[in-house]
Order: structure tokens, then C-alpha cells, then sequence
């Protein structure tokens, strides 16, 4: 299974990088299977320079904030007018709403929407698609929010979401080869509860979950991410970096 970091800026785009979006790719039947974590803004621009978008198999959002959902909208315009003609309908999970929030970011009348390019889909339970495993656990955030497990090629990767150290991403991310955490506060800083991670918070995760590597991402431009990372080690011994646009990871 390969990673490709296409977005890892926290909260908005970067100077160095757009919103949230990590691509995953495996061999499976005879072609690559890819799907994205996330689409935030900014994204899908980025995404050409490591993927056809057209040969994306799903999308899975993690939850509705702007940086981690909104190029969807520009993913439909892509999908729907497309010189080749409109492109067959591809599967989007995400929270309870994300159809009617999608059609809204746009202006469109909820019915159709996007239906007819994105097949909406609920997290409720595992999913596969092709040789992909998604697990999702619903994590702390003011909004709905999911933290997801993929598995692939008897590799895992755990990707945090947006959310604050909770027992829920403990478990999720549990023996997991690469865990993709967000870091975007800074230890001792007057942070809301149940919002995000800081990076030590990252790295008591990553010994408590005992992980074989941690990335940490989502820190926003505000910060710097050596803090973050300078957190994380801190806390636990094992490998740590720093997400950056166009990294990949061969797991």
C-alpha cells in the first residue's frame, strides 16, 4: 500500500500545501485501486500531480469542516462537465449529511445535488473497497467526526481525523503500521477541550496505541511544525516526521 500526501495544512491552505487530502493506492486484480482521505480546499488541484482524479475509486470524508470536505465541490464540476462526458458515479462516505451539506456549499437544491455524480454513503459499519479495509470510529470533535483504520496488503494505516486525545482513537489506531495523526495546538497553549491534538498528545497515542511509525499532520500555518514534532518525540521513541506535500510512504 502506498501514501501519498496530497494536503496536510491544518484549518486552510498553506503556503506550502493545500487542506487536508491523502491519497492511498494498492494492487489489486490486476489494476491500482486508489482512494482519498479527505478532500479539503485546495486539494484537487494538487491531486493532478500525483493522480488522475478521474481514476479515483471513492472518497472517504472524515467529517464536514471546510479543510477536510470542500473540494468535493469542485470534484463535482470536474465529474459532471468533463469533456469526455459525465463520468460514472463514485462512492463518498462521510457523517450523517454530507450529501446536503455538499449541495449547499454549491447552491444546489438538495434533490438532485450531487447524487448523480457522488453516491452517498453513511458511516455505520467496516467497508471495503476493493483491497481496502476502512474501519471508522467516531472520535471527539464539535462536529461529527471519524478517525479511520485502512487496511490493505496486510498493512494498516490510521489516519486521526480531526479530533482531541479520546480512548476511541487509542483503540482505532492500535498496532497500526503508520499512524497519520493531527497536531494543531501546542502543548500549554489555552486549547478548547475535545477539538485537536497537540503533538505531545500525538505521541502518547502513538506508544499507547504502539504503532510502527507516526506523521503528523493537519499542524496550520500559524505554527511551527518543528514544535510539533520537537512534542511528539517527547513523548515516545519511535519514528516521527513531519507530513509535507507530495511525501509518499511504501508500506
Amino acid at each position: 500500500m502506498r501514501l501519498t500526501i496530497v494536503g496536510c495544512s491544518g484549518s486552510y491552505p498553506g503556503p506550502e500545501s493545500s487542506a487536508s487530502c491523502y491519497l492511498l493506492e494498492e494492487e489489486h486484480e490486476g489494476r491500482t485501486w486508489r482512494i482519498l482521505l479527505d478532500l479539503g480546499n485546495g486539494a484537487l488541484g494538487q491531486l493532478h500531480r500525483y493522480a488522475d482524479p478521474l481514476d479515483i475509486d471513492a472518497v472517504l470524508v472524515s467529517h464536514l469542516h471546510a479543510d477536510h470536505c470542500l473540494d468535493l465541490c469542485g470534484y463535482y464540476v470536474m465529474r459532471k462537465y468533463h469533456p469526455s462526458g459525465p463520468q460514472p458515479r463514485i462512492p463518498v462516505w462521510g457523517p450523517d449529511g454530507t450529501a446536503d451539506r455538499m449541495a449547499r456549499a454549491y447552491d444546489l437544491p438538495t434533490d438532485p445535488g450531487m447524487h448523480e455524480e457522488f453516491d452517498f454513503r453513511v458511516w455505520d459499519s467496516v467497508i471495503e473497497i476493493g483491497p481496502f479495509t476502512v474501519e471508522p470510529r467516531q472520535v471527539v470533535h464539535p462536529v461529527t467526526a471519524y478517525s479511520l483504520r485502512v487496511t490493505a496488503g496486510g498493512r494498516t494505516v490510521v489516519y486521526s481525523g480531526d479530533t482531541g486525545p479520546c480512548d476511541a482513537l487509542d483503540d482505532v489506531a492500535t498496532g497500526a503500521d503508520l499512524l497519520l495523526a493531527e497536531a494543531s495546538f501546542e502543548t500549554g497553549a489555552d486549547n478548547p477541550p475535545d477539538l485537536h491534538l497537540t503533538g505531545a498528545d500525538c505521541g502518547r497515542t502513538a506508544a499507547r496505541a504502539g504503532v510502527g511509525r507516526l506523521v503528523l499532520t493537519h499542524v496550520p500555518p500559524w505554527h511551527d511544525p518543528a514544535v510539533a514534532e520537537a512534542e511528539a518525540r517527547g513523548e515516545w521513541s519511535g519514528p516521527v516526521e513531519l507530513a509535507r506535500a507530495g511525501a509518499t510512504y511504501e508500506l
